[in-house]
């Protein structure tokens, strides 16, 4: 049999390049518009390197142009051995340190971890009898071990497609077992699903800054309202027309988000990113950014209301003044009148 481990890490990148684009993965079913459905990853390069004496197979990557993907690829003799996790940890920080040299920021990154069975010739449902214990405990990185309720509740995501085959998902990872090593297809789908995790994240943690933003705008427009300052008035404006284009360009990215991800079907891919994607409570999350674009909306229209009120209040107390300064120099006329008159 051949035990693989394979990490990766996605990472948020500024301008992340657009190498050559990786071809579609070898299929088991899957409708002919998939390549123009999920988004496209774009191939940098590829290198080996070693652990601890081990080759390992790196494969630097680009979800164009926002997003940097580090494979790391490693044969090991026993997959269900007492240092898998030591590895895969090593892995993983060989993966942040390759992304690093990319432009990938550790602040905001995905990783995940496959370990990949093949070459067996036997019902995979033979090992999850067998080492289910220990496969639950590698999903979750555990070196404890897990309770027998846990254990169940971790094997239970999992689909069955071909007698032979069966992938074990959890969040931190997944079990695929595949006779012909064939998991190009299954890689792709968790990468991708890990590229909507990690959009999503991005985009959330962009929407609270956007949110702090409006809070100090009103603040300040509050402060202008009770000094009677005029100073910051153009500062006001051009922060509130800033925060207008972004709430723009937020609903535009959010739409196409939602377009990417339109895997229709009861085909494996389909099935697999579905499963896949519940893990990762992606639902949730799109729920969440769907509200804190409601409020963001909520607080634009009271923000640009205050700011509109507050402005017509300068406006009239402008024009008050002006009408008060307009009758005192009709008054100092009158007495220079006055004074002319009573001169001559």
């Amino acid at each position: 049999m051949i035990y693989k481990i394979i990490t990766f890490v996605i990472a948020e990148a500024t301008n992340a390049k657009r190498g050559k684009e990786s071809p579609i993965p070898q299929l088991k079913s899957a409708p002919h518009y998939l390549e123009q459905t999920v988004p496209s990853q774009y191939i940098l390069k590829s290198q080996d390197t070693e652990i601890d004496g081990r080759k390992v197979k790196v494969n630097v990557k680009t979800y164009h142009p926002d997003a940097v993907l580090i494979e790391a690829i490693l044969e090991v003799a026993d997959v269900f051995s007492d240092n898998v996790l030591d590895l895969k940890d090593k892995l993983l920080n060989l993966c942040y340190s390759v992304g690093k040299k990319h432009g990938a920021s550790a602040r905001l990154a995905e990783e995940y971890t496959i370990y990949q069975i093949s070459g067996y010739d036997v019902d995979p449902d033979i090992f999850v009898e067998e080492k289910g214990a220990r496969i639950a405990g590698l999903l979750k990185s555990e070196k404890i071990q897990l309770d027998d309720k846990e254990v169940e509740y971790t094997l239970s995501s999992q689909l069955k497609y071909g007698k032979n085959d069966l992938v074990i998902i959890d969040w931190d990872g997944a079990f695929v077992f595949d006779p012909d090593g064939n998991i190009g297809e299954a890689l792709e789908i968790f990468e991708i699903a890990n590229y909507q995790l990690l959009r999503y994240r991005v985009f959330d943690h962009d929407l609270d800054k956007r949110l702090e933003k409006i809070v100090k705008l009103s603040q300040t427009e509050k402060k202008q309202q009770k000094i009677f300052s005029f100073s910051n008035t153009k500062y006001v404006e051009k922060e509130f027309r800033e925060l207008i284009n972004l709430r723009s360009e937020s609903i535009t990215h959010f739409e196409a988000m939602e377009r990417d991800i339109k895997l229709i079907g009861e085909w494996y891919s389909a099935r697999l990113y579905e499963l896949t994607s519940k893990k990762f409570r992606l639902e949730e999350w799109r729920r969440t950014i769907k509200d804190k674009l409601d409020s963001i909306e909520d607080a634009y229209s009271i923000t640009s209301e205050n700011l509109g009120f507050s402005r017509l209040q300068r406006l009239e107390l402008i024009q008050i003044w002006l009408f008060f300064l307009l009758q005192i120099g009709w008054f100092v006329l009158i007495i220079l009148e006055f004074r002319q008159v009573v001169d001559k």
